[in-house]
């Protein structure tokens, strides 16, 4: 089975395949993947990323060699199984995609895995850490100051592979051991702060049982499945923008790019959410865990399990997702754009029947007790081009919706009251000549008659009520279980407030009631989707509903005229929006796409031969060295620099990250310092003479007057305070101005040792030597 959605190719990824075909980046071939891990089941969010990947597939057919994998990124055992595998299976089937012969699983490449970390190793790009996660994160630093380097990030290539060796063959428990990469412990992008690539976990696996106690981290395994499988454009949702910086870093250090040539590229799109619903399978595991949804498949549920339960039809979903199209501005969609694909979708798919949900007994007086007169009512509205009719059976009972009735009616009220006459669907005329009320008012029963020359629902006299209202037989309708399936929270955003989402849950999800229906309901097949009239979209459960007790869910309520009209004011300002943005967002898609390009691929040949040296020769970052290489000017003072002071990483670092940020529409000929004096404030840092917070002080002063960097530092008492004695001094102080934390912190809350470090730079004004500070710091408040 093959799904093809309407597809204009207009989103910023199709323009980059439209140009990696035109320039033959990959030769011709397109190859995505959808890599879904099996730990829960798949929901509305996951269709985006799947109708985008297996939708390139399609729509690139005509012009390129196109293939979709479907991939599990199994490498977390203790959450995943089977049972997911195989619903995440059904579901990619159902939605209307085949992977073909392209099914992989990342746990058939772990061994593949062991061996690039062994290269790295032998490379001297990885290491052997023995710190705690605890320790870890304390020595990675913060966004405003540099990471420190493990003690033991120097371990030899000997050392690290025997360590290895030996967690692979389970000689230490969880956490005593991880492999991390060896980076940049000083990079402004943490994330490149030796990121983790293996930890130790005793987990059997779903499919590799206790053959493995190591397993890799996602940012390590994603691009190496990647290229192992030749994947040309590999999507991902923003969340993992950062993550990029990882990826083409595994890809160059693990695969040079003389062995492989073409390696994958990591593009970002923004995630899909939608309003009154949740897109964390975490949190939709706690509601089926504790009962709060009758399991995965509950139609109340975004999963694509419960929406197939449901009855949504996948090219509703497919639809859907194409309108919300790819872009790289996170949103949140309204529901009201999913309920609207599903209706349109059904509109023309569902025939009619009639269904009465909240039943009110009519007793036709002008009808005799065995009349059973079958009408002939078309299964479809007149713009339909569609002349099925179904038999309704007429009796002199009926069912009418007990809100099709009111005793005293508002002046808009045109359906049936005392003494009124309205047109019966498909039928006749009929006027209520009684209600009958129990003891305490409530109307229990109507009488009423019909005008026999009205069969045809016209009048020989040319009248026309102004309601008509639908109704089933009293003797021959069929009982039904309705349940009304609502959306699932009360608020748009249950997982952005104040109180846990679970205290956001709609009590009227489903809402279930005892109805009747007509009896050609059993003349089509049990899957057939229906509209109930004036009541919404409905079909069988798939579960529950059985021949002799029917149940149906509704998949959608018709709209409200109000609604309607409440929408159409909304899309109308919505429109008004877009033609008014439509130059901004054609700069936006450009914006984006450029976003995404490796930046070494836009360098001309000579660039090219500036960014090698700068990266491969003389170490320099690879994001840093493409910048540095792609503007002439800025390589020059860069280079002047260098001459002045033999810091290659750490001037980059200032150049990229600092100077060029406050360059903006000036030259760094206005500048009023230049490469030396750049040089000189990197020296000083690096010598201790400063530390970050100082250093960047020193920095805002240059880039507005110029001047000695060291002649500055002296001049605002920026230098860094190393004597142990006087950083003792501050550090007493502190502690004993805080002693409420102080008490807290030797209780367990060892958080607090962030604040004690920003009452000691205060203290200092800012010039305390960081490392010295908290050690300080530490010893004290251990006493």
């Amino acid at each position: 089975m093959s799904a093809s959605p309407p597809s204009d190719r207009d989103n910023f990824i199709y323009d980059i395949i439209d140009e990696d075909l035109a320039n033959g980046t990959h030769d011709g071939r397109v190859a995505t993947r959808f890599p879904p891990e099996p730990n829960g089941y798949l929901h509305i969010g996951h269709a985006k990323s799947i109708c985008l990947n297996f939708g390139i597939k399609h729509d690139y057919a005509d012009r390129a060699r196109t293939q979709c994998h479907l991939r599990f990124d199994d490498t977390n055992p203790e959450t995943e199984s089977m049972e997911y595998v195989a619903s995440i299976k059904e579901a990619v089937r159902w939605l209307g995609y085949d992977w073909g012969e392209h099914l992989y699983f990342a746990s058939d490449y772990f061994e593949q895995f062991y061996a690039y970390a062994c290269t790295l190793i032998a490379q001297g790009d990885a290491y052997v850490d023995s710190l705690s996660e605890e320790e870890i994160r304390e020595y990675r630093g913060t966004v405003n100051e540099p990471g420190r380097p493990s003690p033991y990030r120097d371990r030899s290539v000997e050392e690290n592979m025997e360590l290895f060796r030996r967690m692979r063959a389970g000689d230490f428990p969880d956490g005593a051991h991880v492999l991390r990469a060896k980076i940049d412990m000083a990079s402004p992008h943490m994330i490149m702060r030796d990121p983790l690539l293996y930890r130790i976990k005793h987990a059997h696996h779903y499919r590799n049982g206790d053959d493995w106690c190591i397993y890799p981290m996602y940012d390590f395994a994603h691009p190496l499945e990647d290229a192992i499988e030749g994947i040309t454009h590999s999507l991902c949702t923003l969340e993992f923008d950062n993550n990029r910086r990882v990826y083409d870093w595994v890809l160059e250090h693990c695969l040079p790019a003389e062995e492989v040539p073409q390696r994958p590229h990591q593009y970002e799109f923004a995630r899909l959410n939608v309003d009154y619903t949740i897109m964390s399978k975490r949190k939709l595991l706690h509601l089926v865990e504790t009962g709060a949804v009758d399991g995965w498949d509950d139609p109340r549920l975004p999963t694509l399990a419960g929406l197939r339960r449901r009855g949504v039809p996948p090219s509703a979903i497919r639809a859907f997702c194409h309108d919300v199209g790819v872009t790289r501005s996170e949103s949140r969609v309204e529901i009201s754009l999913l309920e609207h694909a599903i209706r349109d979708d059904l509109n023309t798919r569902a025939p009619r029947v009639m269904a009465v949900l909240d039943p009110l007994k009519v007793v036709v007086t002008n009808v005799d007790e065995d009349t059973v007169d079958w009408l002939e009512v078309p299964h479809w509205p007149r713009e339909i081009d569609n002349d099925e009719t179904r038999a309704v059976p007429f009796t002199r009972e009926l069912y009418i919706e007990r809100d099709d009735f009111r005793m005293d009616p508002p002046d808009d009220f045109y359906r049936l009251a005392p003494g009124r006459e309205v047109r019966l669907r498909g039928g006749y005329f009929l006027t209520c000549t009684e209600a009958i009320t129990d003891d305490d008012g409530a109307v229990v029963e109507l009488r009423a008659t019909i005008d026999p020359a009205t069969r045809d629902s016209t009048a020989p006299d040319g009248r026309s009520p102004r309601g008509t209202i639908h109704w089933v037989s009293g003797t021959h309708g069929v009982p039904i279980e309705a349940r009304l399936i609502d959306r699932l929270f009360t608020v748009p955003a249950p997982d952005a407030q104040d109180a846990p989402f679970t205290e956001f849950l709609n009590p009227e999800a489903r809402v279930v009631q005892a109805g009747i229906v007509e009896p050609s309901v059993r003349d089509l097949p049990a899957d057939t989707r229906l509209q109930f009239e004036r009541q919404g979209y409905f079909w069988q459960d798939p579960v529950d509903s059985a021949p002799d007790a029917l149940v149906f869910n509704r998949i959608v309520p018709l709209r409200d005229p109000w609604a309607a009209r409440e929408e159409a004011a909304r899309k109308e300002a919505l429109e008004a929006k877009r033609k008014a943005k439509e130059a901004e967002k054609a700069k936006q898609r450009k914006r984006s796409m450029e976003a995404q390009r490796d930046p070494v691929e836009r360098l001309t040949e000579a660039q090219r031969q500036r960014f090698a040296h700068y990266h491969f020769t003389r170490g320099v970052a690879r994001e840093d060295a493409a910048v540095l290489a792609a503007d002439d000017a800025v390589a020059d003072f860069y280079e002047a620099a260098l001459d002045a002071y033999d810091a290659p990483q750490a001037l980059a670092h200032w150049v990229v990250n600092d100077l060029m940020r406050v360059l903006k529409d000036r030259s760094l000929a206005e500048l009023p310092f230049g490469p030396e004096e750049l040089a000189a404030l990197v020296r000083l840092a690096a010598d201790d003479v400063v530390n970050s917070r100082g250093a960047r002080e020193v920095f805002d002063v240059l880039v507005d007057a110029g001047g000695d960097p060291e002649a500055i530092v002296d001049a605002r008492g920026l230098r860094q305070i190393n004597d142990r004695s006087a950083l003792q001094e501050a550090v007493t102080a502190v502690i004993d101005a805080h002693p409420d934390e102080a008490a807290r912190y030797r209780a367990g809350e060892t958080k607090l040792l962030g604040f004690f470090m920003g009452q000691v730079m205060r203290e200092t004004q800012g010039a305390a030597n960081p490392e010295e500070a908290r050690a300080l710091l530490r010893d004290r408040l251990q006493e």
